[in-house]
């Protein structure tokens, strides 16, 4: 099911007008940029209305989803060629519409995704940013939007924010500041579609996501109620080095966007973005001007009872609970000699790491100081099992190698983060611990064909299948991976179902063509395009 809901895209014709909506002053029909149209383009080609187009016009007062879209879909599905199509039916094809209320979206009252057009077509606070506006095409070149500007020429002045309510930084080294924005997101920040799963990061998991080396504290901006001082909203940003194709800039990684919800209706948000600096990337699921990437969720039970119980999974048709279980299963231990990683691997981790990331077009540069942060800072403290089953005590980051024997360098590495949920409304189960696949690397890669050939493919199987065996053995009940780097290729062998969350790709004044994150773009292949992992 990797690529029925993104050919929903290609099937809906966004050029198309009506004659109902057209003196309107905003048209509901769902809305993407003509691609092929440079962004120094003044005029847009009119394209004709597709097949498929003409066929969602006459279905638009249906309230089910008719079977000739459904096959249509299908087809483009099947034809795509992706992860999970040749498992395409037309049941599950009309779920996946189901899901993305396709029928909202053909009738003109939502997006793709369950956004509504007028909410994306209205972005006030964007028109007035440095970032690709909807509309446009790709750009003639890679670079900043506009110029960076002298420190004096930099507004030194914080941002007004409304009446009883000031600006604090935050001091994310604090247990007490920690343990507040812990609280803030623990209650406030991102949802599931059905409000049944709420990330919780653990003070452990703050510190290391936000301490990177070079680190700013003033990054870690919140709002708090003046005569209170209760923390209502928070904003974080660190430090990154960013190589976009063939250009290397300093940015920030922006994140953690909270806001209480009974002050939503503040306009805090648009106040606290506009605390960054110059250059900047971060995701949302929401749709806002303009990605640069789209990825999708992918998630392998390890804890399948539990997944069923609190709703995360469903047992489909022709199968039983116990036949899942058993699919699900993971062998007891991994295939390869791996270990957990040491100081002295670092030197051998960074250079395998920066060589590997090269086969992508977006990544993280990283230096001998971030390799150690990254993947050896979050592994807690005292023993395994000190913290749990196969987990040390305050544990976020999990780092594998595997060293060659004779020449002691490591020739592969995996690393996983910990981000538990809190399950909502459950009386049985209050968390749901999911592990995420983070970085890795293996220098099969560098051997002459291995892409070609599946050898590449095969290492790369292998060697996650082992980050599945240590996310086991750590107990955690589901682990997570998004389409980007080589991830594509081993999702559906290694038992991967795609979810029904997406997460949309942003840089802030840097413009660029769009990375093949989902699917293909060009002759990049589908995950290629983004080599970065935001937490």
């Amino acid at each position: 099911m990797a690529s029925q809901s993104s050919k929903v895209e290609e099937i809906i014709d966004t050029t198309q007008e009506h004659p109902s909506d057209s003196d309107s002053e905003v048209d509901n029909t769902p809305e993407v940029p003509d691609a092929a149209t440079p962004s120094t383009s003044s005029k847009k080609k009119k394209k004709k209305k597709s097949k498929a187009a003409r066929a969602l016009a006459a279905i638009r007062n249906k309230s089910e989803i008719p079977s000739e879209l459904v096959e249509h879909v299908l087809d483009a599905v099947k034809a795509d060629g992706s992860v999970g199509s040749a498992d395409a039916t037309e049941e599950n094809v009309r779920q996946a519409l189901e899901q993305m209320k396709i029928m909202d979206v053909v009738k003109g009252k939502a997006g793709i995704g369950g956004h509504n057009k007028k909410d994306m077509g209205t972005h006030k606070f964007w028109a007035t940013q440095p970032v690709p506006q909807l509309g446009e095409g790709p750009p003639l070149d890679d670079g900043y939007i506009e110029p960076s500007k002298p420190r004096e020429e930099v507004r030194q002045e914080p941002y007004p924010l409304p009446k009883d309510f000031e600006w604090s930084t935050l001091d994310i080294n604090d247990p007490k500041q920690n343990q507040e924005v812990y609280d803030l997101l623990s209650l406030h920040y991102v949802e599931d579609e059905h409000a049944s799963f709420r990330f919780r990061y653990s003070a452990e998991f703050l510190q290391w996501a936000l301490t990177p080396p070079g680190y700013f504290k003033e990054w870690h901006v919140g709002v708090r109620v003046s005569s209170s001082k209760k923390l209502v909203a928070f904003i974080s940003g660190v430090p990154i080095t960013l190589r976009v194709r063939g250009k290397v800039f300093n940015a920030s990684e922006i994140n953690y966007l909270c806001v209480h919800k009974k002050l939503r209706s503040k306009r805090l948000t648009p106040v606290l973005i506009q605390e960054g600096i110059f250059q900047a990337i971060y995701t949302a699921a929401a749709v806002i001007p303009t990605p640069i990437a789209v990825c999708r969720y992918y998630h392998r039970p390890l804890n399948t009872s539990k997944l069923l119980d609190v709703g995360f999974t469903f047992v489909p048709r022709n199968m039983t609970v116990a036949r899942m279980i058993r699919m699900n299963t993971v062998p007891d231990t991994p295939t390869l000699k791996v270990r957990p990683i040491k100081d002295k691997d670092v030197v051998s981790v960074a250079a395998l790491f920066t060589r590997y990331m090269r086969r992508f077009d977006m990544v993280p540069v990283m230096g001998l100081e971030d390799v150690q942060h990254q993947f050896l800072s979050g592994q807690g403290t005292g023993n395994i099992g000190d913290g749990g089953e196969g987990r040390r005590v305050g544990q976020v980051t999990w780092t594998y190698v595997v060293e060659h024997p004779e020449t002691h360098k490591i020739t592969d590495f995996f690393s996983i983060y910990y981000l538990p949920s809190t399950i909502l409304h459950n009386a049985k189960h209050g968390t749901l611990d999911a592990g995420y696949l983070y970085y890795y690397a293996t220098d099969v890669a560098f051997e002459d064909g291995a892409d070609d050939d599946g050898r590449l493919k095969d290492r790369l199987q292998t060697l996650i299948g082992d980050a599945l065996v240590i996310a086991n053995q750590a107990k955690l009940d589901v682990f997570n991976a998004l389409t980007w780097m080589d991830n594509v290729p081993i999702l559906k062998d290694l038992k991967f179902g795609a979810g029904d969350g997406f997460l949309n790709v942003y840089l802030y004044n840097w413009r660029t063509a769009k990375l093949a994150g989902m699917e293909a773009v060009g002759d990049v292949k589908a995950g290629r395009g983004v080599g970065l992992v935001m937490l």
